[in-house]
């Protein structure tokens, strides 16, 4: 454990001395504050408490003890999860990225994903048929969030919290078959490595280690690729771009113009305006900020005019091919706008 945090701390000198480590109580996260506390400075857990489950104050109370026992400062983070349509997961998740965010005062986070976790996160990608962007998983260092455990499997996490005296605490949530994540861990996992002899998800977290080089190369081929003034792409410099970075480029401006997420069928649909253009129609991208997400007022003029109160209007966003270039405008067909 500790060698991992040390080969990951010299990568990215701007994590400084003193760090923050999410701690769940668990023995990764548990495994991984004990080899912070020796390689760092000053380590603070935060400990995000839920609330979902029976019990979960005393689950943050247990962590709390151990954390101080290791060595480290403490901060239990309470917070109310919102499911708002996008199912209890996923809610749980942001409202735990958000408490970590707000309570790490400008120091680094670690997690403690394992390759483990990195294994299930390329199988499901591929599963769903996901790009590269997927495909690469979660990357060690993307600040203000470190992962220095992603070459290290889950169960040198629990032997080091044996060999520590360490007690973590099981999340029943991780035997749920409900979840997919579980399904992969439990069944889909076991039965690659049974197939293939071993070395499955070493694999596959290599995978997504060789697809992160080339997709930040990919990325940067895009990010040079120019705006109009206007807001629109010219055709014809969309059309010398090799498919790869073409999309990329689309989901950029896409994104840019206040379209939250993009989908495969959105981002194709346009690239089909470039590559494959007969005239036809716009192509529907979903709804909008009417001032787009960099607050840019797409219907014209300045943030908020026409609506005389400066509140943003949702809107939907079709992108067409007009005079030599791509655009996005309100769909008026929908009576959104002007």
């Amino acid at each position: 454990m500790r060698a991992a945090v040390r080969a990951f701390r010299r990568d990215p000198p701007e994590i400084g001395d003193a760090v923050c480590v999410g701690l769940s109580g668990g023995a990764d996260s548990l495994a991984l504050l004990a080899a912070a506390v020796a390689e760092f400075d000053e380590v603070t857990a935060l400990i995000v408490d839920h609330g979902l489950q029976p019990g979960s104050a005393q689950v943050a109370r247990d962590a709390a003890d151990t954390a101080r026992v290791i060595g480290a400062g403490v901060e239990v983070l309470v917070v109310v999860v919102d499911p708002d349509g996008s199912g209890p997961e996923a809610a749980a998740r942001a409202a735990r990225y958000s408490a970590l965010d707000a309570a790490r005062d400008g120091r680094a986070v670690l997690l403690a994903h394992t390759l483990d976790d990195q294994a299930e996160t390329v199988l499901l990608g591929l599963g769903r048929g996901s790009g590269a962007r997927s495909l690469r998983g979660m990357a060690a260092w993307d600040a203000p969030w470190a992962r220095p455990l992603l070459g290290v499997r889950a169960a040198d996490t629990r032997a080091a919290c044996r060999d520590l005296g360490l007690t973590w605490w099981d999340d029943p949530h991780n035997t749920d078959p409900s979840y997919t994540r579980v399904r992969l861990r439990h069944e889909v996992l076991p039965l690659l490595e049974d197939v293939l002899s071993g070395g499955a998800a070493e694999g596959l977290a290599r995978t997504a280690e060789l697809l992160g080089v080339d997709d930040d190369e990919l990325d940067r081929l895009a990010a040079a690729v120019p705006v109009d003034p206007d807001g629109g792409l010219d055709v014809s410099r969309l059309e010398r771009l090799p498919a790869a970075v073409l999309t990329r480029v689309i989901r950029r401006w896409l994104i840019a113009g206040g379209v939250g997420s993009p989908t495969y069928a959105h981002v194709t649909g346009v690239a089909a305006l470039v590559t494959d253009w007969r005239g036809q129609g716009g192509v529907a991208v979903g709804g909008a900020d009417a001032r787009g997400r960099d607050g840019v007022d797409i219907h014209g003029g300045a943030a908020g005019r026409g609506s005389g109160s400066g509140e943003s209007r949702v809107t939907r966003l079709v992108a067409r091919r007009r005079h030599g270039k791509v655009v996005l405008e309100i769909d008026r067909a929908s009576g959104a706008g002007s």
